[in-house]
């Protein structure tokens, strides 16, 4: 049902957006950012979650832009509702909260991006657009602080997708390539992509740079380094 709706997107009109949040002027900002990019209409402007829920059943929005609602389950409670309806709308978090666990448990349960509220608009309108004409787009993107690289025309090659920042974690942890692709169910091929793909979006050239890099950053923290930690096999390379 999503790529059907991603086909029908690209062929016949503008990616519609859904807004939710309780600040109206930056609600009214938002929307005044998405207007002035071609291809996004906003269909509507709710200041809560349970607002966002009622209206994504009877508008189906492409795309729901919303903050991070406190208790943090609460937006994970959110988040799970969207995912249940006929033909979910990919769901872009834009906050203020920038710690890792939240980046992976929101994506974890069905956010396409995560944004902090110093994002660029490039940043927030390619995080739209990627969530919902990318056809891998379950590697969700995820805006970085305004110490990535400088944004391009359309803001991509300065973010990261979840995926990318899963496998960061588990390098930075010291495991190998065999083990982060039997940890994740994916190729050792594609852990290699997806490393060679971080490098030049963080400016490091070594796993070891971009761990070092993502600690500096406080992409990552100590305690989700040794957390979990594999023990690594004698000889492995990375």
């Amino acid at each position: 049902m999503g790529e059907e709706r991603n086909a029908n997107v690209k062929a016949s009109g503008p990616i519609r957006v859904l807004l939710a949040d309780d600040h109206t002027i930056f609600r009214e900002g938002l929307a005044s950012i998405l207007a002035s990019y071609g291809g996004l209409e906003v269909v509507a402007e709710v200041p809560s979650d349970a607002e966002a829920l009622r209206l994504v059943g009877e508008l189906s929005p492409d795309v729901v832009i919303m903050q991070v609602q406190m208790p943090f389950e609460r937006a994970k409670q959110t988040l799970k509702a969207m995912r249940s309806f006929p033909d979910p709308p990919k769901v872009v978090i834009v906050t203020r909260f920038e710690s890792p666990r939240y980046v992976r448990g929101l994506t974890g349960v069905g956010a396409s991006a995560y944004l902090l509220k110093t994002s660029s608009s490039e940043h927030l309108v390619a995080a739209v657009r990627a969530a919902v004409l990318d056809p891998l787009s379950e590697n969700a993107v995820v805006g970085m602080p305004s110490q990535m690289l400088e944004a391009t025309k359309e803001g991509v090659e300065s973010v990261l997708t979840a995926r990318e920042l899963e496998i960061l974690l588990l390098a930075a942890r010291g495991l190998f390539n065999t083990q982060i692709a039997t940890s994740l169910n994916i190729s050792e091929a594609t852990v290699k992509r997806h490393l060679a793909n971080i490098y030049p979006k963080m400016g490091v050239s070594s796993r070891g740079e971009a761990a070092r890099e993502a600690l500096m950053r406080e992409w990552i923290t100590i305690e989700d380094v040794t957390e979990d930690v594999t023990e690594r096999a004698p000889g492995e390379g990375g």
